[in-house]
């Protein structure tokens, strides 16, 4: 994936995310609860029709302006998220059981993730450096929490949504991304202070990948399945290799939109 990144326009980036994704779609609808084919069909269709729009929509000066508006509309809905979770920690209750409601959710999760991806790399100054770095910390986080938790984890962190995350592996992936982040910031000339800020932004990114993947292991855990689908074997489904990078990518983005002088 990564070198399509470096070899394809823009254009053709969207079609390769967007065929991910548009997998994705598919197996989120199995996780909203349906089973049949041809509504899970018909999902993934209106997953494919909001991609087209948002590309036609990154084109247009004006979208760019109402980006703050838009932001506070994410992070409405991924309070709403939060709030499930917290919900199902605490009550065992969580999102309520609509279909309808957890179809507009995945909507919600993966096409304002892939719009930030593709927004992000059309960036004439840096964008597919955006990209990667916004790749790396997202790993490195997984890294850092993967052997912090191995080694130090002993207080869970959402026991009931996913017991094998622990505040220890929370801290070491910050750590890790922190680093990365700061790493990162010196492939590009900025000033101190505003390496600083981007390896603030990474953390903020960091939290909401987290957050992410915590959502969907809510999902999965109420539709009563360990993985988001077989698509890839040893490894689950496409969604449980790209929840987090979904949920970091439009903070990730809005923040070098306008915190960054790139």
């Amino acid at each position: 994936m990564l070198g399509t990144l470096f070899f394809l326009p823009t254009a053709g980036v969207a079609v390769v995310f967007g065929a991910f994704i548009a997998l994705g779609a598919w197996e989120w609808s199995y996780l909203a609860g349906w089973s049949a084919f041809q509504p899970r069909v018909y999902y993934t269709i209106a997953t494919s029709v909001c991609m087209a729009a948002a590309y036609w929509l990154l084109s247009l000066s004006w979208v760019k302006d109402q980006m703050a508006g838009g932001a506070l509309l994410l992070l409405g809905g991924w309070c709403a998220a939060f709030y499930w979770l917290l919900d199902y920690q605490r009550r065992g209750i969580g999102i309520p059981k609509s279909r309808p409601l957890l179809c507009a959710a995945g909507l919600f999760v993966v096409v304002p993730g892939w719009a930030a991806l593709i927004g992000l790399h059309g960036r004439a100054d840096g964008g597919v450096f955006l990209v990667v770095a916004l790749m790396l910390v997202i790993w490195s986080a997984d890294i850092g929490a993967f052997f912090a938790g191995k080694r130090w984890g002993k207080h869970r962190l959402a026991d009931k949504v996913s017991p094998g995350k622990t505040w220890e592996g929370l801290w070491g992936g910050l750590a890790a991304s922190g680093a990365v982040g700061w790493l990162c910031s010196g492939w590009i000339p900025l000033r101190f202070a505003d390496r600083v800020g981007f390896m603030t932004l990474c953390l903020a990114t960091v939290i909401f990948s987290v957050l992410g993947d915590l959502f969907e292991s809510l999902v999965k855990r109420q539709a009563g399945v360990k993985d988001s689908g077989s698509l890839l074997p040893g490894h689950g489904g496409i969604l449980d290799r790209i929840d987090s990078l979904m949920a970091a990518a439009p903070v990730f983005a809005l923040g070098t939109a306008v915190g960054l002088p790139l």
